[in-house]
């Protein structure tokens, strides 16, 4: 879901006199105004010729328990063979995308992956961060045992789900004709996010479905935490190793409220490493998002509000660390949510745009610090970048002489 911390004060065409009264009663009780990105539209006429009239967005009267400590196991990457031989040797054809993340891979059936295979995949995509298949068979059932191979599966508070009854764990992603964006409630930089980081155990590995893609436009960003942790100063990497900071569910659960929509279970707040460690392979990787962080824990205002917003550019504005995905019908992104952020392309309307997402749980994020305090296989925490260096050969960079001699740049 891409969230954004603006309020907007126009209604959405299509259930215009909703969002009119419930702004109207959010100014008099002081809740935040209707948001198109945290206010879900629960308007929608049938459309029984639909394809996936079933699969489109609902939003159940439930009340769902808070969560507490989930035990996820042993993540998958640890059992994989790191040569990544089973998978990998039996594509057809292996494409990979960039020097810092993002790989597609040809001739695989999602449906028929060995366990081998699958935890070979979460080893993948904790390297490369997002892994492309396209044209992809498998069902939303399927798509769900999938999911639980690499961990109990989240059921979002607020966000809809398919009006298919028994599919609570499965997140809606929609747009059509009838949910135009209006540009006045956010900026791009807001759009980037990393879900349900609020949680106290937010997700792992991710799998989004597109069933419905249109034919231009809804593409999809994502950026690389680990490149953006390597992209700063030892010494600026050094200070961030040691913050904490807030993400909260607060502005989603209100947006929810105004929209008229039914809040499944309490928001809350949870305070998290500013750099996290994968488990697996050992590598830093910034760890916050523009559409649930909100504050640095023991900073002043001005100093913590710097620091996230630098952050946040980065994130949103290193086009060298992002990859972005060109959709199409059937095709299915698997990716890291402790190392990606993503942002959807909102060029979309008035086309239909129809996916499902299954969000197996992960660990609590973990800091530099306690990761160092294990004795993990995957050893000391570590720069991604500076490994990658040392195991070709080359010299680390001399940032000491950064800015002077050859730029590095030619277009």
């Amino acid at each position: 879901m891409p969230p954004v911390a603006t309020d907007a004060s126009f209604p959405t065409e299509g259930v215009a006199n909703l969002k009119i009264e419930e702004q109207k009663k959010a100014a008099s009780n002081g809740t935040p105004g209707y948001n198109p990105f945290y206010s879900h539209d629960p308007s929608g006429e049938a459309e029984p010729d639909y394809e996936y009239e079933k699969y489109k967005p609902y939003f159940p009267v439930v009340d769902w328990e808070p969560l507490g400590p989930i035990d996820v196991g042993k993540d998958r990457g640890f059992f994989a063979d790191k040569s990544k031989k089973n998978l990998l040797g039996a594509a057809g054809k292996v494409n990979w995308l960039g020097p810092d993340q993002g790989v597609e891979i040809e001739g695989l059936d999602l449906r028929h992956l060995t366990t081998e295979q699958k935890d070979e995949l979460a080893l993948l995509a904790a390297e490369v961060g997002i892994v492309i298949f396209r044209n992809q068979p498998i069902t939303i059932e399927e798509q769900l045992e999938f999911g639980r191979h690499y961990g109990p599966l989240h059921k979002h508070a607020t966000t809809a789900v398919p009006k298919q009854p028994g599919l609570e764990e499965v997140h809606v992603v929609y747009a059509d004709k009838n949910r135009r964006p209006d540009p006045a409630a956010f900026s791009k930089t807001e759009l980037f996010h990393s879900d349900v980081t609020y949680e106290l155990q937010p997700p792992a590995l991710t799998s989004l479905k597109i069933i419905t893609a249109p034919a231009l436009g809804g593409d999809t960003i994502f950026a690389n935490g680990y490149a953006v942790y390597d992209s700063f100063s030892p010494e600026f990497q050094k200070y961030l190793d040691g913050l904490y900071a807030v993400h909260s569910a607060k502005a989603q659960a209100d947006g929810a409220k105004v929209a008229g929509t039914h809040v499944r279970r309490e928001a809350v707040d949870s305070i998290h490493p500013v750099v996290r460690v994968h488990p697996v392979t050992g590598w830093k990787s910034i760890f916050v998002n523009p559409g649930f962080t909100r504050a640095i824990v023991g900073l002043p205002k001005h100093e913590s509000d710097a620091i996230l917003n630098l952050l946040f550019n980065t994130i949103a504005l290193s086009q060298d660390f992002h990859t972005r995905v060109r959709w199409g019908k059937d095709d299915i992104v698997i990716w890291d949510n402790r190392v990606i952020t993503h942002s959807a392309i909102f060029n979309v309307w008035p086309q239909r745009r129809h996916a499902l997402r299954v969000t197996p749980h992960g660990e609590a994020p973990t800091s530099v610090a306690d990761h160092d305090a294990k004795d993990l296989p995957s050893g000391k925490a570590r720069s991604r970048q500076l490994q990658l260096w040392e195991e070709a050969g080359i010299e680390a960079l001399d940032t000491s002489k950064r800015g002077k001699g050859v730029k590095g740049y030619n277009d």
